[in-house]
């Protein structure tokens, strides 16, 4: 892939990921009724939850986008990661079909952090292509 194309993956992956939770967060804070109905009825999930996930949103959206340093990118990644995965698991396992947009997020989550090393100037330690930032 050339550096221009891998350019572009990175910023469509990186935004597309970053709309996903600005956006959440915008909703979970604007429509605090209608989630903590979702959580309490639907997912059996405690609703004094809310608004801790919507201000983390708001930091790993922030993050991934600003990249302050590598170490806290690597940790917005990882939690997203994690994140994302346990969204997709918890609206399958009760029956739900808002699954895919956790599954596509997750994948634009992965792609975004395999290119960012090729386009970002703060490099992560851990990501492909970190052997060649070192040296």
């Amino acid at each position: 892939m050339s550096d221009k194309t891998a350019k572009w993956v990175y910023w469509i992956s990186t935004g597309l990921v970053a709309l996903v939770y600005l956006g959440g967060a915008a909703f979970h804070i604007s429509m605090h009724d209608m989630v903590k109905g979702m959580y309490e009825g639907l997912l059996h999930y405690p609703t004094y939850i809310i608004w801790p996930l919507a201000i983390l949103k708001i930091v790993g959206g922030v993050v991934i986008l600003w990249r302050p340093n590598a170490m806290i990118t690597d940790w917005a990644y990882g939690a997203m990661f994690w994140h994302l995965a346990l969204a997709a698991s918890a609206h399958l396992n009760v029956g739900d079909p808002g699954w895919p947009p956790a599954v596509v997020t997750l994948v634009a989550l992965i792609v975004s952090w395999l290119t960012a090393n090729r386009v970002r100037k703060v490099k992560s330690a851990y990501a492909p292509g970190a052997e060649a930032a070192a040296a």
